[in-house]
């Protein structure tokens, strides 16, 4: 779940009322926090070539925040200061979801000439790198290539292989990492971020987050509620969901969108030639994911699968380009006669490539799902352990929702990852934000973002109907859900009530 739009930041109070919230203990037993919250980051360019204002720093936070005496990490972070002195407001501390990405702390520069000018003039933007992830600490587990891979496909006679990939990745990871795994959560990034808010002396937090960022902003608002301002939470997840069911609720969204799709493809079949009815249409597609399981097609330099084409279900959430792709598919299956099939890689669930011939080489530079992994399996204490519980449920799920179910309900190594340092956040405030989210949202669903309104009963919904794409704000043709955003970073004014508006960029009907 990630995207690169723009974001917001930080809030405090006391000292007192500070080590209370980062350790929730009584005022009068708050740890000793106040080494933390006094750092005087010393900042610098980012790199030689980057732009004089864009500045970097690092923080120290407690491994462990219950014993802040203990083990410490450094936290990359960055900024680029307000554009207007008279007119500034504070931080707007920025996520661009994952998580587990490699360059968070670059976001203000990413998506600085994205955001209005007017909220570059009243805000600093400050961004970081999450605990675990990029130049924070990072997880490494030194896994092969073939390890180095997100949620697979499920298949009867494969299972036992994805049960061993899943053991073999959680039992690497704890042998690189340790103890250190399971302080690699949402909350202890809640609590980082609140030493960010001290350190730059600021009371408040503004914060803009896309996608995973914007459940980890909703966290930060349970547990910070005082010290959360404007807060902007793009292509939202259901908070309560964690973590299976995030990824499980998109399997009957994924069906829906299908069948949007097959609709609106029949009525252009004179364009694409995939059929004339919706129903036509459904079988051009599955009678390629049936040709492509028993004969992979190249695309693009690489082989697909028939579970490859389902992986890449989520663009049918756009119909033109999911159109465009099947055509692509289409063509490429005429005399197609390759025999192996490294999966293509999904934007919001990597599937894993089939062994090469080096996938044993073992190094950092495969580490990319790790720092995923690591944030999305200790966050909560709920995922089952029994694998045969998975495989029950891929099952169940792929007759139910044939697109995407069984992916969603495989195995991972969160059934054999080591509990998180404590359980998931609830999340049921009356926190005052604002979420954009578009109709047909490919990674984070409505169904996700209408679970994020319910939670934060004091936040307000603006949905773009018939808007495609993950990422709202920012994007060129949501000019209704941008206004209502930036009015609501400039002023603090939420709009009345939720909002509705139409996408300018609509496919033609």
């Amino acid at each position: 779940m990630r995207s690169r739009r723009m974001f917001a930041l930080l809030a405090g109070g006391t000292m007192a009322t500070v080590a209370a919230g980062l350790y929730p203990v009584t005022v009068s037993a708050a740890p000793p926090l106040e080494d933390y919250l006094h750092q005087k980051p010393a900042w610098k360019r980012c790199y030689p070539t980057a732009p004089a204002n864009f500045q970097c720093a690092k923080v120290k936070v407690p491994l462990d925040y219950r014993r802040p005496d203990g083990k410490k990490i450094e936290l990359a972070i960055s900024r680029i200061k307000a554009q207007d002195h008279g007119q500034r407001h504070g931080v707007l501390l920025m996520n661009p979801g994952g998580p587990g990405g490699d360059d968070d702390h670059a976001t203000p520069l990413e998506w600085h000439e994205q955001l209005p000018k007017s909220v570059r003039d009243r805000f600093d933007l400050v961004g970081f790198d999450p605990r675990g992830q990029g130049k924070s600490a990072p997880v490494h587990c030194g896994l092969a290539k073939d390890e180095d891979t997100g949620k697979r496909p499920y298949r009867p006679g494969t299972f036992d292989r994805d049960v061993a990939w899943a053991r073999s990745v959680a039992d690497k990871c704890r042998a690189r990492q340790g103890d250190k795994l399971s302080h690699i959560t949402t909350r202890n990034t809640a609590r980082d971020m609140d030493v960010i808010r001290a350190v730059l002396g600021e009371k408040k937090i503004s914060y803009l987050g896309v996608s995973y960022g914007t459940y980890l902003g909703a966290v930060y608002t349970q547990m910070f509620p005082g010290r959360a301002d404007r807060f902007v939470l793009d292509s939202a997840v259901d908070p309560n969901r964690v973590w299976r069911g995030m990824e499980t609720v998109k399997s009957p969204d994924y069906e829906r969108a299908f069948t949007r799709w097959s609709k609106w493809t029949a009525q252009r079949a004179a364009l694409y030639h995939l059929g004339d009815t919706p129903a036509k249409v459904r079988k051009t597609f599955w009678d390629l994911v049936a040709r492509a399981n028993r004969t992979p097609i190249k695309v693009d330099g690489e082989m697909l699968t028939g579970d490859d084409l389902r992986t890449s279900s989520n663009m049918f959430f756009i119909v033109r380009k999911g159109a465009e792709r099947v055509v692509q598919w289409k063509k490429a299956a005429k005399g197609t006669t390759a025999t192996q099939a490294p999966p293509a890689s999904n934007p919001t669930s990597p599937t894993p490539p089939s062994p090469s011939a080096d996938s044993t080489t073992t190094d950092s530079s495969n580490d990319h799902m790790p720092g995923f992994w690591s944030i999305v399996c200790s966050d909560t204490r709920t995922w089952p352990r029994d694998p045969e519980k998975y495989r029950h449920d891929a099952a169940r799920d792929k007759a139910r929702y044939p697109l995407y179910g069984d992916i969603a309900a495989n195995i991972t190594p969160c059934a054999f990852w080591s509990k998180g340092s404590e359980p998931a956040t609830t999340v049921n405030n009356t926190a005052s934000a604002l979420i954009l989210q578009n109709e047909w949202d490919p990674a984070t669903t409505l169904t996700s973002g209408l679970g994020l309104h319910r939670a934060m009963k004091g936040s307000r919904m603006v949905k773009v109907a018939g808007g495609e794409g993950h990422g709202v704000y920012g994007g060129p043709h949501q000019s209704c859900a941008n206004q209502a955003a930036t009015t609501y970073l400039t002023t603090g004014r939420l709009p009345a009530k939720d909002m509705t508006c139409r996408a300018s960029n609509n496919p033609p009907r």
